[in-house]
């Protein structure tokens, strides 16, 4: 699901910024398209983070499916589909578009944690991936998980390595544009919060 390259923030950052309407509706395509470059992040550190990367793979090539089956242009229309088969037929399919954007949506509040402390100029990246992943994923995850997750985020590479990793230039420049990328990030993460909230889809198994 992820498309070849290294990867650009810059290219999360424009996918994101093309993301939400006026209507604030959270458009697919771009996306989805963020997404991939987000995994192309995860996947440019190495092993630490293949069991969230491997996964959002997984559920990006599922969205993408549903997508083209059914020519969702917008987050919104994909959720109303899925709730007009009603709550149980929603709630007994583990492939469904709403369950899968729950999956990514936990994920991407990690990795906008995450990120925000990048920039903030903590220089230890493992104290700060640990606390992005206590306030986000760790709650739906097993203890295993948590246990190995922590133990391997320990291993991560500095806060200069992450700023170069971004591709962009210099490490003013990758901060200025992290300060650019996550209030799109957070608009997209907020209306999808929102949004299920709203339609009690916060829990999906």
């Amino acid at each position: 699901a992820a498309a070849a390259g290294p990867f650009s923030l810059r290219e999360v950052l424009d996918a994101f910024r093309r993301c939400v309407t006026e209507q604030r509706e959270v458009l697919l395509e771009p996306y989805l398209s963020g997404w991939r470059g987000l995994i192309r992040f995860l996947q440019s550190l190495g092993a630490v983070f293949s069991f969230i990367s491997k996964d959002a793979v997984a559920k990006v090539a599922l969205l993408e499916g549903h997508q083209q089956q059914h020519g969702f242009v917008s987050l919104q229309s994909l959720v109303q589909h899925e709730l007009a088969a009603g709550p149980a037929a929603l709630r007994a399919r583990s492939d469904s578009g709403c369950r899968t954007v729950l999956r990514l949506h936990r994920a991407l509040r990690w990795l906008q944690l995450f990120l925000e402390g990048l920039r903030s100029g903590e220089p230890r990246t493992s104290v700060l991936c640990t606390d992005a992943y206590n306030a986000s994923l760790a709650q739906h995850h097993p203890w295993v998980v948590r246990k190995a997750a922590t133990v391997a985020f320990c291993a991560l590479p500095s806060r200069d390595a992450f700023l170069e990793i971004m591709n962009v230039g210099s490490q003013e420049e990758a901060v200025a544009m992290l300060g650019e990328a996550i209030p799109y990030i957070g608009d997209v993460y907020s209306i999808t919060q929102e949004l299920f909230t709203q339609h009690k889809l916060l829990d999906l198994p």
